[in-house]
């Protein structure tokens, strides 16, 4: 039986608050049996993961994928680095943006899409230390905008009755 839909794996959550993203890519991943198996029972990191072009190819690095349990002398390198697999066309994209100066590719997912290992990879660009408190600051607002939008609801619901 095929395998169908989308099951996520590891995100990286830090990557959002520490870059800003300009665009995203879905890129497959080169692995071994051993890591699909152990990337199966959902362990992964992507906490110290990035992204390289190199000849014209896709890199990813520092993506830990820990040795399968019950593998043997097959088994593979936790933090071996990783080929990921894109169209020739999205790779210039990638290495004429990148050469422009300022971004980087940063991982910022890997799931199961109908049983295959993906990757979202984003072209981002680091943010300054005031960006992220000014994102957090506007996300506050937003909540606390919103915690009062439901308190007016409520207060409204009460008055018809």
């Amino acid at each position: 039986m095929k395998e169908k839909g989308r099951s996520m794996i590891a995100q990286n959550r830090k990557a959002r608050h520490d870059y800003a993203v300009i665009d995203t890519y879905e890129a497959g991943v080169a692995l071994l049996g051993t890591e699909v198996k152990s990337l199966r029972l959902g362990r992964a990191s992507l906490v110290d993961a990035f992204a390289t072009v190199d000849d014209g190819e896709v890199w990813l690095r520092g993506l830990h994928i820990p040795e399968y349990s019950q593998g043997s002398w097959t088994n593979h390198e936790p933090r071996r680095t990783r080929k990921l697999l894109l169209h020739r066309g999205e790779i210039e994209r990638l290495i004429g943006k990148i050469r422009e100066g300022g971004l980087t590719l940063v991982p910022l997912s890997l799931y199961f899409k109908d049983g295959k290992v993906k990757c979202e990879i984003a072209l981002a660009r680091g943010k300054k230390a005031y960006d992220k408190r000014t994102d957090l600051a506007k996300r506050d607002a937003d909540r606390e905008i919103q915690r009062a939008y439901g308190r007016a609801a409520k207060g409204r619901a009460r008055e018809l009755r």
